[in-house]
């Protein structure tokens, strides 16, 4: 599977673990604190072929991800939940963990943050669900994430993250819907 678009990733395991998976160049941000020369990087790569930002599910990697959609906005994203970026013996998370298989997945369902308002979710809409403020919502969260392919985040950043993702009302419905039948199912 050949990207078109440059992967942006977090270090040198990432490049390793992303080329098993596909063909595809990167830039690495070598940790947290982005350079200025990596930004333009990005910046020229945005421009040229395209940009899929690729960080670590953890705080690290979504500093990493705000930092590159403040400066280049029009990137897409990929995300992988945080139980397939698992190290087998448990010894950290992060995309160079995430078998080729999940990292092809992820890529496939990139996405750009969205510019367009939709019908918006509230922080009402977010309570009801159970997503927010109550037992089971961190879970909750996490299977929603998977569903709409926006990855995991906390419940501060929910709503940000799903209006960046120009995430409709009906998904958002749909995705909670299925939540729910996976709680009386299990």
């Amino acid at each position: 599977m050949k990207i078109k678009e440059i992967i942006v990733v977090e270090g040198r395991d990432d490049t390793t673990a992303i080329k098993r998976a596909v063909n595809a160049d990167t830039i690495e941000t070598n940790g947290s604190a982005l350079s200025s020369e990596t930004i333009e990087k990005i910046k020229l790569a945005q421009k040229t072929r395209g940009v899929i930002v690729f960080t670590d599910p953890d705080f690290p990697g979504q500093k990493i991800r705000q930092e590159i959609t403040n400066h280049v906005p029009e990137c897409k994203h990929a995300f992988i939940p945080k139980e397939d970026a698992l190290h087998k013996r448990g010894k950290g998370v992060g995309v160079e963990h995430a078998t080729p298989e999940t990292i092809r997945k992820a890529l496939s369902h990139a996405l750009p943050m969205s510019q367009e308002i939709v019908e918006e979710i509230t922080q009402e809409d977010l309570i009801l669900a159970g997503l927010i403020g109550g037992p089971g919502s961190k879970e909750r969260r996490e299977k929603l994430g998977r569903l709409l392919k926006i990855g995991y985040t906390n419940g501060k950043q929910l709503h940000k993250r799903l209006m960046m993702f120009n995430i409709s009302k009906e998904d958002f419905s749909n995705a909670i819907r299925i939540v729910r039948q996976e709680e009386q199912d299990a």
